[in-house]
């Protein structure tokens, strides 16, 4: 039966025998050609050795190396914000919140700067209320943060609380895995950087219904909005005295102030900043980040009322 793949010619008449040197001159290669073979894959084989022994020898250098250059340059924020968490209270878990009504006369408030970090303005802020001693809550973008690394640091190096702002501040609809990815991306950029895990999200412009929200909400972040907009964002000639008097005014006990470090021109909030922080602590004002006001109201909700 002839195999249906398998085709032998023949050199000779069929009639002349097969003998091993027909084979040799036909079908198989010669002695030199076996020859040289054999020698180019030992050469190969020797330089794979060489190549292997020289990679092994590689990493070692950089295993014993590398504790040398962490022990010269250790990151300060990861060695002192190592597992810092501004922790929420699980009952305002998964909420929105916009401000907090206290059932005491307490006159706490706070003030969130948006859209940072960003060249110049978020160190001015930081230095002011530094000065004034003052914690704020600052809401980062990620790829700001990825490009101003450091001064993401010194927010947290600071003290104030620290929130997730997106990657892009995109704030079109968005399907549940583009949301995921401006949330998740960030959330570990931010925890990479500065050490900490945060629980706080605001989305950008305060929109609800774009995905956003709702991807945060599912995973249990705290989504902050505000009850004062200062109006820093606005553009066109708005005084500094008007910054100061839409936000002094419209302030109450438990208010979260929405102003901007980042974003754009932001020197109106800087300039306008000390006067609302003046002003305001004549009023009886005190200042907390986001986290510390939510813990605040949980230990008034866990108190039980005087019969």
């Amino acid at each position: 039966m002839r195999h249906p793949f398998l085709r032998i010619s023949f050199p000779h008449d069929v009639s002349t025998p097969i003998t091993s040197q027909n084979l040799q001159l036909f079908g198989s290669p010669s002695q030199d050609v076996v020859k040289h073979k054999y020698l180019v894959w030992q050469r190969r084989i020797l330089l794979a050795g060489v190549a292997g022994v020289c990679s092994s020898l590689i990493h070692l250098l950089i295993s014993i190396k590398a504790p040398a250059q962490q022990a010269v340059l250790p990151s300060p924020v990861e060695s002192m914000q190592h597992s810092l968490t501004f922790s929420v209270p699980s009952r305002f878990r998964g909420r929105i919140i916009r401000q907090v009504a206290w059932r005491s006369e307490e006159k706490a408030i706070a003030l969130t700067f948006d859209d940072g970090p960003w060249p110049k303005t978020t160190s001015q802020i930081l230095d002011i209320l530094k000065e004034n001693n003052i914690k704020a809550t600052f809401f980062l973008i990620g790829h700001n943060l990825k490009n101003l690394p450091q001064i993401g640091q010194r927010v947290v190096a600071e003290g104030h609380a620290i929130g997730n702002h997106t990657w892009h501040h995109w704030h079109r609809p968005m399907d549940e895995f583009t949301a995921m990815r401006e949330i998740e991306d960030t959330a570990m950029l931010l925890q990479k950087t500065t050490g900490v895990k945060t629980e706080l999200f605001r989305p950008p412009n305060g929109f609800l219904y774009n995905g956003l929200a709702d991807y945060a909400l599912k995973h249990k972040d705290v989504v902050v909005t505000w009850s004062v907009d200062s109006g820093d964002w606005q553009k066109g000639s708005l005084s500094v005295e008007w910054l100061v008097k839409r936000v002094v005014e419209k302030a109450k006990p438990g208010a979260i102030i929405l102003m901007h470090d980042g974003g754009g021109d932001r020197s109106r909030t800087v300039k306008a900043l000390p006067k609302i922080i003046s002003q305001l602590m004549q009023r009886g004002y005190t200042f907390v980040t986001v986290p510390e006001m939510l813990q605040i109201k949980d230990k008034e909700l866990t108190k039980k009322p005087k019969a």
